[in-house]
C-alpha cells in the first residue's frame, strides 16, 4: 500500500485537515481505519465519490489490489455544514455522494470518471486528480464554514486537561443545545469525540519512548487498564497488538 498526505490550501485549512491518496498493491496488508473524529470525502477508482462518516470503532479499508483512492479529510465540526445534513446520520457509514449532494457528485463523475482504470495512470496523474477533486469539494467547504462555537469546542477537547462537563460554561451554551449542535456537526457528542481524540493522542505517542502504562497516562487515561478498555472499543485490539500494528516494537 502507498499512502501520502498533503496540506490543504490556506483558504481551506480551517475546515480541511489534509488531502490524501492511497493505492493498494497485490501485497498490501488489509487497511484498518481507526476513528479520528473526521469525515472523508473520497473518490475511488471504479466506484466514484462517496463519504466516509465519523467512526466510533474500527472499519475495514479496501482490500482490492490496484485500487486508487483520493480523499479530502474534513476537520471535526466541518462535515455537517459541508454536507448539509445532521452528521449523526452518517456515523459509521459509507454513503455515495450522489445520495447527499447529487450536483457535486455529477461534477466529480465528469472530472474523475468512475469508469476509468482501476489505478490512475499517466493520463491522469494523482496530483491532477487531487486538484480536480479539491476544485469541487473546495466550493462546498467555502460555501458552508463551520460554526465558530463548535470549532472552539473541538479545540478545547484537544486539550487533555479539559473536562467535557466544562464545555457549556466555557462556551456560554446550554448543555442540551451544545450537544444537539455538536452532534449534528460532528456526528456524535462531545464525550465521544473526547474519547476519540484521547485515543489519537495515544497513537501519536507510540512514536515516542516509554512503556504502554506511561504512554497511557501521558495520553490522558487513568491507567493501562483504562487504555485497554478504550482500545478494545475503538480499535478492536489490545494496546500491545495495536502498538505492533502501528509499527512499534513492544
Amino acid at each position: 500500500m502507498t499512502y501520502r498526505e498533503w496540506a490543504p490550501p490556506a483558504s481551506l485549512a480551517g475546515s480541511v485537515v489534509c488531502l490524501w491518496s492511497r493505492t493498494e498493491s497485490e501485497t498490501s496488508t488489509p487497511a484498518l481505519v481507526l476513528p479520528d473524529g473526521c469525515v472523508d470525502l473520497i473518490w475511488e477508482s471504479g466506484r466514484g465519490a462517496f463519504v466516509a462518516g465519523p467512526d466510533t470503532g474500527p472499519m475495514p479499508g479496501t482490500t482490492e489490489a490496484e485500487k486508487t483512492l483520493l480523499g479530502v479529510r474534513l476537520r471535526p465540526a466541518a462535515g455537517g455544514p459541508v454536507l448539509g445534513l445532521p452528521l449523526d446520520e452518517l456515523c459509521n457509514r459509507r454513503v455515495d455522494l450522489s445520495e447527499l449532494r447529487p450536483a457535486s457528485a455529477r461534477r466529480l463523475d465528469g472530472a474523475l470518471p468512475r469508469a476509468s482504470a482501476r489505478r490512475l495512470d499517466g493520463d491522469l496523474p494523482p496530483a491532477e486528480a487531487l486538484r480536480r477533486l479539491l476544485a469541487v469539494i473546495g466550493e462546498l467547504v467555502e460555501e458552508r464554514p463551520p460554526d465558530p462555537a463548535l470549532v472552539e469546542a473541538v479545540r478545547l477537547l484537544h486539550d487533555p486537561r479539559v473536562r467535557v462537563h466544562e464545555l457549556s460554561a466555557r462556551l456560554d451554551i446550554g448543555d442540551r443545545q451544545l450537544r444537539r449542535r455538536f452532534t449534528a456537526a460532528v456526528g456524535y457528542g462531545p464525550k465521544t469525540l473526547h474519547r476519540v481524540l484521547r485515543f489519537r493522542r495515544f497513537l501519536t505517542l507510540l512514536a515516542s519512548p516509554g512503556g504502554l502504562a506511561e504512554l497511557a497516562v501521558r495520553a490522558g487515561y487513568v491507567d493501562q487498564a483504562h487504555l485497554s478498555r478504550e482500545t478494545a472499543q475503538l480499535a478492536g485490539l489490545p494496546p500491545a497488538a495495536l502498538a505492533r500494528r502501528w509499527g512499534r516494537a513492544v
